[in-house]
Parts: C-alpha cells; structure tokens; sequence
C-alpha cells in the first residue's frame, strides 16, 4: 500500500531521506499545484449512472448509509491520482513507453518522490493499461488542464515573466500515426484478410478465400515495385483488386439473407474494403471523400509539408503554439482533415488564451510564417505579424521576427525527445490527447532545465554577496585601527607592537 506521508516507518527510510532534495525533479515535486489539479481534474473520475444500475440514495449530507451487509463489487481500490497524473507527466518528460515508464518507475527514489510517496515501494505501481483507461477518462479537457498547470507554474516561480506569454510563435507539423508505408497491394492484401475473417466470425461460409494466391500476389507486388517493372506490378494490383470486390460481393449476398444484426456488424467491414476497391481503381476517389491509408486508423491523412527527405507523412496535423522568448509551449492542439494553416489560427490562438486564463494573460502578437496570410480578420484581438507584411512592421517587431524560427527546435524536441514522432493511440482522440501530453511533457523538461540553470546564478550571487560582506568587514577594520591607536602614547605603541 501507498504510505502516508505524516507516517513515520521505523524499518524504512524516507525517500527525502535518500535523494538528493536539490535535484530539479525534487524542486519542481514541491512546487506544482497537486492538490489544485487534483481538484480540478476529481470529476472527471466522478460515478456515472448505467442503464440497470442503481445509483446511491442520496440526502442533503450525500449518500445514506448501507446499513445491511453485503459484499462489495467495487473491485481493486483506485491508484492515487496524483501517482496517474505524475506517470503521465513523467512518461512524455522522459520517452518512455507504458510499460517502460511503469518498470523504471519502481527502480527510481527520484520518481517516487515526485509522485508523492513517503517510502520506497519496490513494486510497479499500476498496471501499463491502466494508463489507457486514466488517458481516456482524462479526455481532452484533462489533457489541457495538464499542460496548463505547467504554464502556472513557470509563472509562478518566476521561471518565465507574466508578460513574455502575450507574444507567441505559432506553427503547424505533421504527428505521424503508427501505421505501415500504405501501399495499393498491402491495403488490398490486409483488406482480403479481414473480409475472410469478418466471414468467418459471422458464420458465412465461402466458396474460396484465396489465401494462398493472395500471399503470393502481395510477394510478387513487392518485388516488380523493386524492380521498377510498373507493368507487372498493376497486372497484380489488379488481381488483388478483384479478388476483394469478389469476396465483398460474395458476404453481401450470403449477408443479404441473414438477420439485421450481422449485417449492420459487416457493414464497417465492408465499407472499408469498398473503399480500398475503388480508390486502387482511379487515382482521385469520385465521390470526393477521403482515401484510405490504414485499416485501423480510417482517421489517417496523407499531409506534404514540403519535405525533401518526406514528401509524404500520414497522420494528422497539428498546431503548436510557444512563447517568443524562452520557447515554453502554451498550446498544442490536432486539427483533423488538413486543413489550411491560416484557418487553424483562431482555434489555437482560443485554445492559448484558455490554457493562460490562470495567469490573467492572454496572447496580443502572434509570429508567423507565410502560411498563415490572409486571416487577420478571423483573429481582430491579436496582431498578426509574418514576413509578408515586412514594410508595415515596426523596427521592434522586425527584429523580434527573426526569433520565429526558436520554434523549429522545439517541434524537433517534441519529436524526438517526447514521443510526437509516432503516435500509437487510438482514433481521432487519440491524436488530440498525445499532441497536448506531448506539450507537457515537453514542459517539464524545460521546467527542470531552468530550474537547474536558474540555480547557478543564484549560487554565483549568494558567493559574490558574501565576498562583499568579507571586504566590507575589512574595510571596517582597517578604518578603526587608526582611531584606536591615535590616542595612545609611543611606549604604548611600542608595547603593542612587540
């Protein structure tokens, strides 16, 4: 169990016993807001009513006593919020995994003490799914209040000043989903597996499934693409497509005589693959809707940014939003559908303002690239300053412009330091929650970083501060050695100095 920390343990030494109190980790434990974002975040984890579920009676003073005896179908007791909340924080700080960050969790004093606990406990301290379960019931809204509490906190040590957050750099990068390079033969080839399966799960039974010539189709795509033989490769891309449109046609007709059920239960099913059929047949799909690049994650977006390197990442976009000066990030949000740079602008511009809110800033100038152009009047509260407009600008704001590019770095640090290079969550929530944990994350890290720089100088000025008062000392001393042997006569003198 998790130990008070009020309780003294007469076997056990105390973490703050076994760590180094001045360490960053250590100073930052003391300084976030636990019980305010405890608080804050509580009714996220509140009881909800279910259909056929009784809830509690409840009276003025809250839920009437049970006085008669029955056993409990509570299940295990809850990990502390706090211990949740700190292996979020820690998992993005640190790149770590689930898994990972569970195991180095319990091998670590540092990270115990950071999330509360009194004792050393030599044990995991949840489950890795459990961290699934606590980021879905966290939802956006958890997320955000997060990364908020890490802006008030720079704030309030003093880390970064009020005003520095009222100019902000603005971006937008690709987070991309963790899926395979999609190709027309492995979309086709994972199509005709889950047709057979979703057949096979629904008791139809079909007349072939192509197994074998569907292996040997998806080995033989792969090598005439190698080889540059275009010709081949389309010939077998066409095969695979018609095997699947048979497939697909086969379970709607045999479907077609069941109940509703199976057939709303292979509708997604064959949806997809419906897809994938005539999105390999025609380069542009007709209807105009989106094409399909993985079978998990329909929400997945072919995004160009220009890249010569990567032409092509799939996943979704996202805008980041950082101070001017300092590089802290007050904003991260995913905007699904690839939408226009300049038309995500209010939403994270809104977004910064609400993150801020506990400081009483919001943001007035935005630093941009060209991407964004032409939105001024969507955002009529914040100046909009990029290069277009670069006769209009003051002699100030030309210079502070050169300092837009701080945000590249910090879009590579997110990247490789923080998980955002791959995101392994589910759907178009899923995107929304890593982007802002991501952001967190990356916070900390810059919290613990100026922590530990903001501890040099004030150790530089302590040292100088106590070499003035040693000079000062001597200085006293050398001024009242005359007064105090003006008014003794030469034998007295002599006597002294022998």
């Amino acid at each position: 169990m998790f130990a008070c920390p009020a309780t003294e343990d007469f076997f056990r030494a105390r973490l703050d016993q076994m760590i180094d109190l001045r360490h960053p980790l250590a100073v930052l434990s003391s300084r976030m807001p636990w019980q305010e974002l405890e608080a804050r975040l509580s009714h996220l984890f509140m009881r909800k009513a279910r259909s056929g579920v009784a809830m509690p009676d409840l009276d003025l003073f809250g839920e009437s006593p049970v006085r008669a005896a029955r056993a409990s179908n509570a299940g295990r007791p809850r990990v502390p919020l706090r211990v949740m909340i700190a292996l979020l924080y820690l998992k993005h700080a640190f790149n770590e995994s689930d898994e990972g960050v569970v195991e180095r969790w319990r091998d670590t004093p540092r990270w115990q003490y950071f999330s509360g606990l009194a004792y050393y406990e030599d044990r995991l301290p949840c489950d890795a799914t459990t961290l699934v379960k606590f980021r879905r019931l966290l939802g956006e809204e958890g997320v955000e209040e997060l990364l908020a509490q890490t802006i008030n906190v720079a704030v309030e040590t003093g880390l970064i000043k009020p005003q520095e957050l009222k100019r902000v750099v603005v971006d937008t990068t690709v987070q991309p989903k963790a899926v395979a390079h999609p190709t027309d033969s492995r979309l086709l080839q994972t199509a005709r597996t889950k047709l057979v399966e979703a057949a096979k799960a629904a008791g139809i039974a079909l007349k072939q499934t192509f197994a074998k010539e569907g292996k040997e189709l998806a080995r033989k795509a792969g090598r005439y693409a190698h080889a540059r033989q275009f010709a081949r490769m389309r010939r077998v891309i066409k095969r695979q497509r018609t095997i699947v449109a048979r497939l697909q046609r086969e379970i709607e007709r045999k479907a077609s005589r069941l109940g509703q059920a199976i057939q709303s239960a292979l509708g997604h099913t064959l949806n997809k693959a419906a897809r994938l059929v005539a999105q390999t047949a025609n380069r542009k799909t007709a209807d105009g809707t989106r094409k399909l690049y993985a079978w998990h994650a329909p929400e997945v977006e072919c995004i160009n940014k220009g890249k010569a390197r990567c032409p092509y990442e799939f996943g979704v976009k996202v805008g980041i939003a950082s101070t001017l000066k300092h590089s802290l990030i007050v904003g991260a949000r995913a905007f699904h559908g690839n939408p226009y740079d300049g038309h995500t602008l209010q939403a994270q511009l809104e977004q910064a303002t609400i993150l801020m809110q506990d400081s009483g800033i919001k943001p007035n100038t935005a630093y941009a690239d060209l991407g964004y152009r032409g939105v001024e009047a969507d955002i009529a509260d914040v100046r909009l300053v990029h290069r277009g407009k670069i006769k209009r600008l003051t002699h100030e704001e030309r210079r502070l412009l050169k300092r837009r590019q701080a945000i590249e770095p910090v879009i590579g640090h997110l990247k490789q330091d923080h998980r955002m290079d791959r995101c392994h969550l589910k759907g178009e929530q899923g995107d929304r929650l890593h982007a802002v944990l991501c952001a967190a994350g990356y916070n900390i890290r810059w919290l613990l970083r100026m922590i530990a720089n903001k501890g040099v100088p004030f150790l530089r000025r302590a040292f100088l501060r106590l070499i003035a008062a040693v000079r000062l000392i001597g200085r006293w001393l050398a001024q009242r050695r005359p007064t105090e042997t003006s008014g003794a006569n030469p034998a007295q003198l002599r006597l002294r100095a022998a």
